[in-house]
């Protein structure tokens, strides 16, 4: 008898492990938000001298990034040679300071700002605007083609993500704070950080990219946050109750989450990439009310329908239109009897 020997790895490519990279940076970036809140808050119980909360977003960031530095320089030390430094062009370190100054520095102070003026699931929300704007950016600056169904399937999602946040507050459309200004500015900030990093890594090894990035962007991290806030923002850094708790948040979110975003911006397609963040409003939301206890409001079920609408519309297969003209046809039947007479019989 022949045996057939049939390898499932043979057909993985790199832009389906691009989307699984790019899956499990959504469910790790959605939970880090909530994460982080729940450290503060046991820092707040557990202050040190003088009354201040040492678990503070600032502290919980920097220190998180210099740990990840270790780990990164473990995997990828061997890029760092000398001919793949001198292959690099003035245009290459232009981007990479760029990158290291848009998702190092100026994009998580943004989003520490809004998570200390807003709620996780504002923040959540808003920060929705992402799939079509990213999707949208790549096709027109990186000449990246542009999935039709999933632009359609990113606004759906936007439409759902909105539809929660307004029954949330309803008719209070005044409630949108410096917070939500800040998620939302964010979330623009973190585009153009992909953008830049996806043009980045055609050209520079991850290695370099990663552990530079990493490097570069926490200093001017430090920098930023001492200008603004004063030299004693990061005093109780190294205290012990942060050097405790650290750890649950810098290996999940800092080292495994940034590393796997990472992949997915080198290998994953932007479409899929922005499919794949089109969950991150819902698992974000599971996330905040599993572990802050936050109430999301009655549009969680119509707008999470939506959102799921979304996902499916954008795994759908072949033309888009005429699988949901069946879909119509089947409902308005059903609707009208029709499918129940024909079920019946």
């Amino acid at each position: 008898m022949r045996v057939v020997s049939f390898s499932y790895f043979n057909q993985i490519t790199p832009a389906r492990m691009g989307m699984v990279f790019a899956s499990a940076g959504v469910l790790i970036y959605a939970a880090s938000n909530s994460l982080a809140t729940m450290l503060v808050d046991i820092g707040q119980g557990s202050p040190v001298a003088g009354g201040r909360n040492a678990i503070t977003f600032t502290n919980l960031f920097l220190l998180g990034s210099l740990i990840s530095l270790v780990p990164l320089f473990a995997m990828f030390h061997g890029d760092w040679t000398q001919a793949a430094l001198r292959r690099l062009t003035r245009r290459d370190w232009v981007f990479l300071n760029l990158s290291a100054l848009l998702s190092c520095a100026v994009t998580p102070g943004l989003f520490i700002f809004a998570l200390e003026q807003s709620s996780v699931t504002n923040i959540a929300l808003i920060s929705r605007i992402e799939p079509p704007v990213f999707l949208l950016a790549a096709g027109v600056l990186l000449k990246e083609r542009i999935d039709a169904r999933i632009l359609i399937a990113g606004l759906i999602a936007l439409i759902g993500a909105g539809m929660i946040l307004v029954l949330r507050q309803p008719g209070d459309i005044g409630g949108f704070g410096m917070g939500d200004v800040a998620a939302a500015l964010a979330t623009l900030s973190y585009v153009a950080s992909a953008l830049v990093a996806r043009r980045v890594l055609r050209t520079v090894p991850m290695g370099i990219f990663s552990i530079y990035r990493t490097a570069a962007g926490t200093t001017l991290y430090f920098v930023l946050i001492s200008a603004l806030k004063g030299p004693d923002a990061f005093q109780d850094v190294l205290s012990p109750v942060l050097l405790s708790w650290i750890w649950l948040y810098a290996l999940p979110v800092v080292v495994v989450g940034q590393l796997a975003w990472t992949l997915a911006l080198k290998h994953a397609r932007s479409g899929d990439m922005a499919l794949a963040s089109s969950f991150t409003p819902l698992a974000a939301i599971v996330f905040a009310m599993l572990l802050l206890g936050e109430d999301p409001g009655p549009g969680l079920l119509p707008g999470g329908a939506l959102i799921l609408l979304a996902i499916c519309v954008g795994r759908i297969k072949g033309p888009l239109l005429p699988d949901l003209a069946v879909v119509w046809l089947r409902v308005h039947d059903w609707t009208t009897g029709r499918g129940r007479i024909a079920a019946v019989t």
